[in-house]
């Protein structure tokens, strides 16, 4: 069975998911709905995905110590990294995705097995995925870490909006645990914002995917280093 991914805000969103948002993967042939495309058509909803860092980047790069890379050296980490997270996520229900043209890669951790309902506790059997995605930040340590939370609209607005939270921070605590520099992440929650919904191929049933934490990781180049510095 296929599925595409989309990132929808509100019901305006679904006139986007005609053939002129469509892309198709070049690693597996998968048509998939163009996530730039549908950010342009909402007018910058979905800033928290396209935009840039959680409360901008030059104090965070400072304060993380990020040495940066050149150009070239980074676009080869960023091209390794997105391969590896891939490979190592196998299997895991996690979404490794491409923002931008190498401005970010997104890490979804799935809806449902993250997490239960009501709940901020990581589950168990998902420790060892996020073990891998871990190692990874540290291998590839030259990149700021957004961490965002998601609900579904089970509960208040308010109730909503702290467990988002929680997750969040409950996800960049184990990666803190692992070793990740606590310095380079920084958390957001969104509550019911932003419905992930898996679309399937020819078909109009969508299924929500909301109960959920995405990694932003934000590669930081040598140039970003040095406008942090004022140099």
């Amino acid at each position: 069975m296929t599925f595409s991914r989309i990132l929808l805000s509100g019901t305006a969103a679904l006139a986007l998911l005609g053939t002129s948002a469509c892309v198709t993967d070049p690693n597996t042939g998968e048509k998939k709905i163009s996530r730039t495309a549908i950010g342009t058509g909402l007018g910058g909803t979905l800033g928290y995905l396209l935009g840039g860092a959680i409360g901008g980047d030059t104090g965070r790069i400072i304060g993380a110590g990020i040495g940066g890379s050149a150009g070239a050296v980074l676009g080869k980490q960023y091209d390794d990294q997105i391969k590896e997270l891939k490979e190592q996520t196998a299997g895991s229900g996690v979404d490794v995705e491409e923002v931008g043209d190498q401005d970010a890669i997104l890490v979804r951790l799935p809806d449902g097995v993250t997490f239960a309902t009501g709940s901020a506790s990581i589950n168990p059997g998902f420790l060892d995925t996020l073990n891998n995605v871990a190692e990874s930040l540290i291998r590839y340590p030259n990149s700021l870490i957004d961490v965002y939370g998601f609900t579904d609209t089970t509960g208040s607005p308010a109730v909503n909006q702290r467990l988002s939270e929680q997750r969040a921070q409950a996800v960049a605590d184990y990666l803190a645990a692992r070793g990740v520099a606590r310095s380079r992440m920084a958390t957001q929650g969104f509550g019911e914002q932003y419905d992930y919904l898996r679309v399937k191929t020819g078909d109009n049933v969508n299924e929500p995917m909301n109960r959920r934490v995405e990694i932003k990781i934000i590669p930081v180049s040598q140039d970003d280093v040095n406008a942090a510095r004022g140099n």
